[in-house]
């Protein structure tokens, strides 16, 4: 038992000397950017930091206890799970990962899996929703009043292209937004400026294995999510990914055109629900 115990200490001390050192940079100070630039976290915030057992939202653990462990903002972070379901293996390997890394996590159960399971129609669309409802009442039975989740930069760029190309809108995934069900809660993205190939390096570094999609459906896939939005988000990686050859800058300007946009040169745009015209202005 004590070598087991000395194992996981040592591979907890590893991580977190990577991220004070080896990924200083490209991981904590892109957090605490993230954290200060969009205001994310202020004194008496109660957090549930949200861990789907993959290695983003491990990595995001890991950041909100260094960030604790600076002690410059009085918050309490909650690092919870939820089981809608998962295999046994999968089940253990999340609780395995979090003790070697030293993360204190709470599990709540949910039948969601089997609530969804002889769905025909949006299976997918309902699992995410009934998901995040569960998350949010736990959340706010614990007194918390934020949920962080994990998304980092290239869920953003991706989401921003997919919603322009196949959703016809220009929109973008926002770095917070208060809840609309839940009253006095709001949903956070700390890690929104860091990239995916440093989330990757900091685990193969450690040698460190998440698992990938812990959907019972959809084993294979990056997200929890119905094929065609799968595969759709994998085009868009690979557009970006040949668009970067020509244009090293592609990634960074997807990102700075949702903070450069010019309502004078927009034939529409809608503010809370209400569309307003170019035209409304045009003669005055």
């Amino acid at each position: 038992m004590s070598i087991n115990k000395s194992t996981d200490r040592e591979i907890t001390d590893r991580a977190e000397k990577s991220i004070q050192q080896t990924f200083h940079r490209t991981l904590w100070s892109k957090f605490a950017k993230a954290v200060i630039t969009y205001d994310l976290v202020s004194p008496g915030d109660k957090i549930a930091v949200c861990i789907s057992g993959g290695k983003d939202s491990m990595l995001m653990a890991k950041l909100f206890q260094e960030m604790k462990r600076h002690d410059k903002i009085n918050f309490e972070p909650v690092f919870l799970v939820m089981d809608p379901g998962y295999s046994p293996e999968n089940r253990m390997l999340i609780e395995k990962n979090a003790a070697s890394l030293s993360v204190p996590i709470t599990i709540f159960e949910t039948d969601i899996f089997r609530s969804v399971y002889n769905v025909d129609k949006n299976a997918c669309y309902l699992c995410a929703r009934m998901r995040r409802g569960h998350l949010y009442k736990t959340a706010k039975d614990m007194g918390c009043n934020k949920i962080a989740l994990g998304h980092h930069f290239d869920d953003v760029i991706e989401t921003t292209l997919m919603s322009m190309l196949y959703g016809g809108q220009i929109r973008t995934m926002m770095p917070k937004l208060h809840s609309d069900n839940f009253e006095g809660m709001e949903i956070i993205r700390p890690m929104y400026l860091i990239r995916e190939k440093e989330i990757l390096k900091w685990r193969d570094h450690n040698n460190l294995h998440f698992i990938e999609c812990a959907c019972r459906f959809t084993e294979a896939c990056s997200t929890c999510a119905p094929e065609e939005t799968v595969s759709k988000r994998q085009e868009i990686k690979q557009l970006i990914a040949r668009l970067k050859k020509t244009n090293p800058q592609v990634e960074k300007n997807i990102f700075r055109s949702v903070e450069n946009v010019d309502l004078n040169a927009v034939i529409k745009f809608k503010y809370k629900n209400e569309v307003h015209n170019f035209l409304d202005l045009y003669d005055a």
